[in-house]
């Protein structure tokens, strides 16, 4: 398994810090089959989504022993559960007798088992095989070897993520270079404390656009000047074409000098996150951790987004909006101010997205990158590398 690459400033990036004169040359795009092709497609789910560590669900939705949640990870269902020693277990949602699905729902109600409805095999919050219809006509089922099949869990920043895979690397592993890279050092983006934050708002979309059309846009502020009105208000340098919402190595976007806060109306509604210290105050970060995690940092409130991949022109994200525990609690809690912004942003980005997603149909689709966004580049990199030997021709 390649390691993980990280995500530099584009050459000459004046925002970022980059020295020496801004880069000058066009650089070609990936090839419409990398948008379109459904190979292609299938070949990413495999090497890219299966093979790495994927942020699948918000461990509060399985605070208790016996909790279940299934998850859909590189177009397979998932099944992960609360064991009685607070660890967890992932699963294929499957059973091991004739392969019906286990759990239709995506949070079924907790259980001390896992049975299936259609022959009442019975497993354990395990995966062990407890009990079966005419067991007497079966061979012991201590002997059987039709336990659930395991997925890799981990849990960190208050997700389970899973690898349906097994690999050599573990998830810190994969995602400790790319914070060294966003940040210099892990501890900025450890002082939000995402683990100990709470839900306060949720919203799933559904693009019409290829998963990695979400990241590059993520990627590059070239187009934040004509798309984002409300989103370069509150934050002025992002008109300047340069930098990257993903921005340079420790390097956080700065609000406007009359912005209070990262809302629809620039006020403050709530304090700094608790944990933050001064030189987090008025920044802005954006993260991105391969495969399928954006991630917004602000001073109040923390948005992270999972990217589900549904088909070659298909796309779930779903965005959770973290704020504190206290603050969510009370009963005047309004996160209407902080969602309408990047809501509206995030609208705006799709959209766009899905005009390429369009575009990509054209037989004269030959896209180019401008300097500014030469930092796609690297994720591109990251891609083909995950995806090689792929299908012919590649269209990285």
């Amino acid at each position: 398994m390649a390691a993980p690459v990280g995500l530099p400033p584009p050459v000459g990036d004046r925002a970022a810090g980059g020295e020496g004169p801004p880069a000058t040359q066009l650089r070609p795009g990936l090839r419409r089959e990398a948008y379109l092709d459904e190979g292609v497609f299938r070949h990413e789910l495999v090497s890219v989504f299966a093979r790495s560590w994927c942020c699948a669900a918000r461990s509060a939705h399985l605070a208790a022993p016996g909790s279940q949640l299934v998850a859909a990870v590189a177009g397979e269902s998932v099944l992960v559960v609360r064991q009685a020693d607070g660890g967890l277990r992932a699963f294929r949602n499957l059973c091991r007798h004739r392969g019906a699905r286990l759990c239709l729902e995506p949070s079924p109600q907790p259980a001390r088992v896992i049975r299936c409805p259609y022959h009442a095999w019975t497993y354990g919050l395990d995966g062990r095989l407890l009990a079966a219809p005419n067991a007497r006509e079966l061979p012991p089922l201590e002997t059987l070897d039709r336990g659930l099949l395991d997925v890799e869990v981990e849990e960190w920043a208050g997700y389970a993520w899973v690898r349906l895979e097994a690999g050599t690397t573990s998830l810190a592993e994969e995602i400790e270079p790319q914070l060294l890279d966003r940040f210099g050092d892990p501890a900025t983006f450890d002082r939000y404390g995402i683990e100990r934050l709470a839900v306060g708002h949720e919203i799933t979309y559904d693009v019409a656009a290829n998963w990695k059309s979400i990241v590059e846009n993520f990627m590059e502020c070239y187009h934040c000047a004509p798309l984002h009105p409300e989103l370069t208000a509150a934050i002025p340098e992002f008109r300047s074409g340069y930098g990257s919402v993903s921005g340079g190595v420790g390097r956080g976007a700065r609000l406007g000098p009359d912005v209070e806060a990262f809302s629809a109306s620039h006020r403050a509604s709530r304090p700094r996150l608790r944990t933050l210290n001064d030189t987090d105050d008025r920044l802005f970060y954006g993260v991105i951790l391969l495969p399928n995690v954006l991630a917004v940092l602000v001073p109040d409130h923390v948005a992270f987004f999972r990217i589900e991949p549904l088909g070659p022109g298909r796309s779930k994200v779903r965005v959770e909006w973290l704020f504190e525990p206290e603050a969510v609690a009370d009963p005047a809690f309004d996160p209407s101010e902080a969602v309408s912004l990047l809501d509206t942003t995030n609208l705006q980005d799709f959209s766009a997205c899905e005009r390429c997603q369009l575009g990509a149909a054209s037989t004269a689709f030959d896209p180019v990158l401008v300097p500014a966004e030469h930092v796609m580049e690297t994720f591109h990199g990251w891609v083909a590398t995950r995806c090689s030997p792929g299908p012919a021709p590649g269209p990285y």
